[in-house]
């Protein structure tokens, strides 16, 4: 079983943590329910300023993908690797519900597994550490039914 009490999000408000089913936090505009992730203070569609916390679906569809092939500048790339121990990693956006696209990292870099429209399921995986040894997790989506380590 893993310590949860050492993992603490990268970030507030991105995702409810811990949890055996974590989701996105995401915001939905009372006036035209338009739907934001992250959340955001004022509506992106009709600058309403009335933002409802959601819960956003666990599973989406795979909307579009490419290989991260290169060690992202820093910043805003936070992660510990070097040019010399980066390796390459899947990025796509996975659209929930018909609400929203999500951009996220993907649990897989390989092109033979990822396919535009299949389901995915969103995990919390460990990004890095903090300067108090705590792992900071953060969201990405996996194929549906994908084990995680």
């Amino acid at each position: 079983m893993t310590n949860t009490a050492q993992q603490v999000p990268v970030a507030d408000g991105l995702f409810t943590w811990p949890s055996e089913a974590p989701q996105l936090i995401g915001g939905r505009c009372a006036t035209c329910d338009t739907v934001t992730f992250p959340r955001q203070l004022g509506c992106p569609r009709c600058t309403g300023a009335d933002i409802v916390e959601v819960l956003l679906p666990r599973r989406g569809r795979l909307w579009t993908w490419t290989i991260q092939g290169f060690l992202p500048k820093n910043p805003p790339y936070a992660g510990p690797e070097t040019a010399k121990t980066f390796v390459p990693y899947g990025v796509g956006y996975v659209e929930l519900a018909d609400t929203v696209k999500v951009e996220t990292r993907l649990t897989t870099a390989d092109p033979d597994v990822l396919r535009i429209g299949m389901e995915m399921e969103l995990v919390v995986v460990p990004f890095t550490q903090d300067a108090d040894a705590r792992d900071l997790m953060m969201f990405a989506f996996a194929p549906a039914g994908e084990e995680q380590a």
